[in-house]
């Protein structure tokens, strides 16, 4: 029997969260699994969309205080963006990111981890450097073969 790579992510989720010592409720179930299962770096608000006809009762508040929990716990990031609505990433890899001006949209791409830059960082700036984010803005296909150059 061979196990799905988002299955297994569940299960380990999962005994991550039991060893917390936190509840799996229903509504934290359907919202972990929708960021497992997808690719797109959701809102709070399109995860409380994608599964309001699931839990009517569930609200917005509901969908911030369980990513609240997931990030605490290590499983989601959280990407912010000045002004515009924070986006959740159940990916915790190294990997980077390409944001469409036009759209929105954000891509995950790999490139091998910038060691020297958090080495140069904490050397010239006395910081104790923890992590870094890259991101690389343009124009995804879609947008770039509707936009006029």
């Amino acid at each position: 029997m061979v196990v799905s790579t988002v299955g297994a992510r569940f299960e380990q989720a999962l005994d991550k969260l039991k060893s917390t010592g936190v509840r799996m409720t229903p509504q934290r179930h359907a919202i972990l699994s929708y960021l497992l299962d997808t690719i797109s770096h959701p809102t709070a608000d399109e995860i409380y969309r994608a599964l309001e006809g699931r839990f009517p009762s569930m609200s917005v508040a509901t969908v911030y205080n369980n990513l609240k929990v997931f990030i605490e716990s290590g499983l989601v990031r959280e990407l912010t963006y000045g002004d515009s609505s924070s986006r959740f990433d159940a990916d915790m890899s190294e990997h980077y990111h390409a944001q469409c001006e036009n759209c929105g949209k954000i891509v995950d791409f790999n490139y091998p981890k910038l060691h020297d830059v958090e080495h140069i960082a904490a050397s010239e700036t006395g910081f104790v450097v923890r992590g870094h984010r890259l991101e690389v803005y343009g124009l995804c296909r879609e947008c770039a073969s509707t936009i006029k150059h």
